[in-house]
C-alpha cells in the first residue's frame, strides 16, 4: 500500500536527503498521521462512496490518471540538484500542510487506498477487519520512519546521478499507475 514511490515517499526522501535527520523524522511522523487517517477513511468509507456514486468514481479516475501521469512526467524531466530547490526549512504548520497535500490531495493515494483497502475489507469478517487495518497502520509507521532513517543515514551517497535515477524510476512508476488509472477510466465508460 505505501511502498510504491509516490508523492508522499518523494517528499520524505527529498527531506531526508536535503535536511537533517530530525526534520526527516518530523516529516515522516506527520506523513504517517495523514497516511493512517487516509487509510482509515478509505477502509471504512471512501470506497463505499465511490462504489455508490458512479460520477464521482468516474471523475476521480479521469482526473486522477492525468494528474498522476503529469507528476510522473515532471519527475522524469526534472533536473535534480544536490542543492535544495524547495524550502525544507518550512515552519511546522507549512510542513503539516505539505504532508496533508501529498497525502489527502494525492489522487494516486486516494484511488489506490480506496480500491486496495476497501477491496481487502470486503473479503474480511469479524475481528479480521480491525486486525487488518491495525497491520496497515503499523506498516505505514514502519515504512515512513524506516525510509527517513535509511535515506538520512546514506544521504552522502546521493549525488545528482543517483537522484536522477531515483526520479526516473519514480516517474516511471507514477506514469505506470496513471496508465492503470486511465485504463480503469476507459473501462468505466
Amino acid at each position: 500500500y505505501v511502498a510504491p514511490i509516490g508523492m508522499q515517499n518523494m517528499y520524505v526522501i527529498n527531506t531526508a536527503v536535503e535536511k537533517n535527520r530530525s526534520r526527516a523524522l518530523q516529516v515522516a511522523l506527520i506523513t504517517i498521521f495523514f497516511d493512517v487517517t487516509l487509510a482509515l477513511a478509505c477502509y471504512f468509507g471512501v470506497g463505499v462512496i465511490l462504489e455508490h456514486v458512479a460520477f464521482l468514481r468516474f471523475l476521480v479516475l479521469g482526473v486522477g490518471s492525468l494528474a498522476v501521469m503529469y507528476i510522473g512526467y515532471s519527475l522524469i524531466k526534472a533536473t535534480p540538484s544536490t542543492e535544495s530547490k524547495q524550502d525544507y526549512e518550512k515552519k511546522l504548520f507549512q510542513v503539516i500542510i505539505t504532508c496533508f497535500i501529498v497525502t489527502w490531495l494525492n489522487p494516486q493515494a486516494i484511488i489506490d487506498g480506496t480500491l486496495l483497502l476497501s477491496g481487502f475489507r470486503a473479503t474480511l469478517t469479524g475481528k479480521d477487519i480491525s486486525m487488518f487495518i491495525l497491520g496497515v497502520t503499523l506498516a505505514s509507521s514502519m515504512w515512513f520512519i524506516g525510509l527517513a532513517m535509511i535515506v538520512s543515514n546514506f544521504k552522502k551517497f546521493f549525488n545528482i546521478k543517483i537522484l536522477k535515477i531515483i526520479n526516473v524510476i519514480c516517474g516511471g512508476i507514477l506514469i505506470f499507475f496513471g496508465l492503470k488509472l486511465a485504463l480503469s477510466f476507459i473501462q468505466s465508460l
